[in-house]
């Protein structure tokens, strides 16, 4: 698991480091804003342990373009002196995970980072994504660039073995047994709602995720063009 702090005190962020580093976490750093944003939206991270107050960029604000302009769900902790009420809910709202107060003690903090990164995996076993496009399947929430998309029950099923199979073509036929087991309907119903489940991911949108393989199936993938 991969960490990153950021931290303006040296004293307590090194204090974190090492304390994750004997308990096999591999950390990163940064000591102030614009830094740690930089980190975050270019490296992979499996959590952050955010500071509210920095320099350069306060953790309120870098939280919130984690959240809202780059899009990226790495769960945040946030670190702060600030203990009121009002103060937590403006950390949440920015996109906090949790929030821990300072002072206090790493053996505690290494339960919070434990518990968040067990939820935070839950999440993600039940998560599909393709590029920008994203279902998640214990909430049946559909998004594309952050976008949300109706589906229906059908359109939600195909989706689902698509972007599990993606980037690999899934025949026509195992969609149809998919959906309709052997009382197979008509035969333009799989192409009717694979074009409505191409209008609602792919029209709005300049690229095309959902492409048809002439005579074999369908497939969910990146490419510079349509097929």
């Amino acid at each position: 698991m991969r960490i990153l702090i950021i931290e303006d005190q040296p004293e307590i962020l090194q204090n974190i480091a090492d304390y994750l580093e004997l308990k096999g976490y591999l950390v990163d750093c940064a000591y102030d804003g614009l830094g740690g944003l930089h980190l975050a939206v270019t490296q992979p991270f499996d959590l952050i342990i955010l500071d509210l107050m920095l320099p350069g960029m306060d953790g309120l604000t870098l939280c919130r373009k984690l959240r809202q302009d780059a899009r990226i769900l790495t769960p945040v902790i946030m670190l702060t002196a600030r203990d009121g009420v009002d103060d937590k809910l403006s950390g949440f709202k920015a996109g906090a995970d949790d929030y821990l107060v300072k002072p206090f003690s790493l053996p505690e903090l290494h339960a919070r980072v434990e518990a968040v990164l067990r939820r935070s995996q839950a999440h993600m076993e039940n998560r599909l994504e393709v590029a920008d496009l994203s279902y998640d399947m214990s909430t049946l929430e559909v998004t594309r660039a952050g976008k949300p998309i109706k589906l229906s029950p059908i359109g939600l099923k195909l989706l689902e073995v698509l972007m599990k199979k993606s980037p690999h073509v899934v025949k026509r036929e195992a969609l149809q047994e998919l959906l309709w087991g052997e009382d197979l309907p008509g035969s333009d119903s799989l192409r009717s709602h694979i074009h409505l489940l191409r209008q609602a991911i792919d029209k709005p949108f300049d690229s095309h995720l959902l492409h048809t393989v002439h005579g074999i199936g369908f497939c969910l993938k990146v490419t510079s063009h349509g097929i």
